[in-house]
């Protein structure tokens, strides 16, 4: 868990930086994620989602309302001295973080979370890890 502080900003986990690449320039895009939860893109793999967004129809209803609501509240970020990124408030209401947040590198993005919202979906979940696993896995 990870502290808000009262300015919007969380600290990002060495952990985690050090699988940033030196193109991202310490720069990330924040942006609405799926299930309440909000996507954090280096730039650089900002950079190759747009490339593939790029690639949807702006004549397919369902492509236009998917790039918009993946943009409409996309905000870029430069980490401080400190190694804080500072998130807007509409997207922090979006997420519904407050004063805490989990933190949780999934790959090319960082994904961050209400506390209370992350385990009531990890919880709800209708299958175990184990089976997905099995099936996903294969």
């Amino acid at each position: 868990m990870y502290a808000v502080d009262e300015k919007g900003r969380v600290n990002l986990p060495a952990k985690l930086r050090k699988y940033v690449s030196p193109e991202a320039n310490d720069t990330f895009v924040i942006t609405r994620g799926f299930e309440k939860c909000l996507f954090i893109y280096p730039v650089d793999e900002w950079n190759k989602l747009e490339g593939n967004l790029r690639n949807l129809s702006s004549y397919d209803p369902e492509h236009r309302r998917f790039i918009r609501t993946l943009l409409e509240l996309a905000s870029e970020s430069q980490l401080d001295g400190q190694a804080r990124l500072s998130i807007p408030q509409e997207l922090r209401e979006y997420a519904n973080i407050q004063d805490q947040v989990r933190v949780i590198g999934t790959l090319d993005k960082i994904e961050l979370w209400n506390p209370n919202i992350y385990d009531e979906y990890k919880n709800g979940q209708p299958e175990s890890y184990e089976s997905i696993a099995a099936r996903v896995m294969k």
